[in-house]
């Protein structure tokens, strides 16, 4: 690697299933990281080690209801409020089932593990009762360290190592119920191009969108880029219907108290109007991931009558009541 050299995937299944099985000391795992994320991760090398961390981690099947993640890589040091988490709301809202993989916050206040968590939810990877919760609420949330073993294995260097890891790229990529279908975020045009050919490789029904001034979501702060499998485009805030907002609107709080109420207020349809507006974007792209009959106007309007519905809400509290 430090050659320049790059792994083939089953060099890098391997790999990932040796760190599990701890038989590398942690200065070589932090070695292996570091040289990964200066010559930049490979399509072969990012698919072999997420081969090597769904085999030795807990899957669940929900492929019957068919229900999409929306996620973003983290990163980006915006802080920005519980956007992806509360999209998926308004997505389970206008019908449609989800399935969201999350986890505590890395370098924000709030991850979405810690926002359903100050709503008093409890982690569940019982696979009959997500089931029955995808069946009734139309969401659930696959909170990773319930399901991804191999995390554990690598967790104090990455933090020891306090810099972006090609593990931040592959929380996106494994999500124990392997959906077909994914919305992502992220922070860069460089990790567009990279999960959109894995995404390809994959076969999976994908949209990813960046905001060009560096968000990993649709941020409405700029002109955003999104790809699928069948288009690629730039799409500036006002195109949709959306008029151009200050990053300070969508900050996330200094406490997770205050992102649980921010949160709650998006979905009640009583937050700024910028801060439901970019729920609303995010959910729109979700939706048009689902039905790509639809325009974007439309999808549009679907996510806002979702919030304006109350049925958003709605989802929230029927989520929090099953998981409690």
């Amino acid at each position: 690697m430090i050659a320049g050299e790059e792994l083939s995937q089953a060099e890098t299944r391997q790999i990932m299933l040796d760190i599990i099985e701890q038989r590398y000391a942690d200065v070589q795992i932090a070695a292996f990281l570091t040289a990964l994320e200066m010559r930049g991760v490979t399509v072969d090398e990012l698919l072999g080690l997420r081969e090597g961390l769904l085999e030795t981690g807990r899957r669940v099947d929900l492929s019957p209801f068919n229900p999409i993640d929306i996620v973003g890589t983290g990163g980006d040091g915006k802080n920005t409020f519980n956007i992806s988490t509360c999209a998926c709301f308004v997505v389970a809202g206008a019908g449609y089932k989800v399935a969201k993989h999350g986890n505590y916050a890395s370098t924000s206040v709030s991850g979405a593990s810690n926002v359903l968590e100050e709503h008093g939810v409890k982690f569940c990877a019982d696979a009959d009762r997500l089931r029955e919760a995808l069946d009734r609420v139309g969401i659930v949330y696959l909170h990773a360290p319930l399901f991804a073993n191999g995390m554990k294995a690598v967790g104090p260097t990455r933090k020891a190592l306090a810099v972006p890891t090609c593990f931040n790229l592959l929380g996106p990529l494994v999500n124990p119920s392997r959906p077909r279908n994914q919305l992502l975020g992220v922070a860069t045009l460089k990790q567009l191009r990279l999960y959109s050919r894995v995404y390809e490789r994959l076969g999976i029904n994908y949209g990813i969108v960046n905001s060009i001034d560096g968000y990993d979501e649709v941020s409405l702060t700029d002109e955003f880029k999104i790809k699928t499998n069948g288009y690629e485009r730039i799409i500036s805030p006002e195109e949709v219907g959306f008029a151009r907002i200050d990053g300070a609107d969508i900050y996330g709080g200094a406490t997770r108290a205050e992102a649980k109420t921010l949160f709650d207020n998006v979905l009640e349809g009583t937050a700024l109007r910028s801060q439901i507006d970019v729920v609303v974007a995010n959910a729109a792209m979700a939706i048009r991931v689902l039905d790509a009959e639809k325009s974007v106007e439309d999808c549009v309007a679907v996510a806002r009558e979702s919030i304006e519905s109350g049925k958003a809400f709605a989802k929230l509290k029927q989520f929090v009541e099953f998981f409690s």
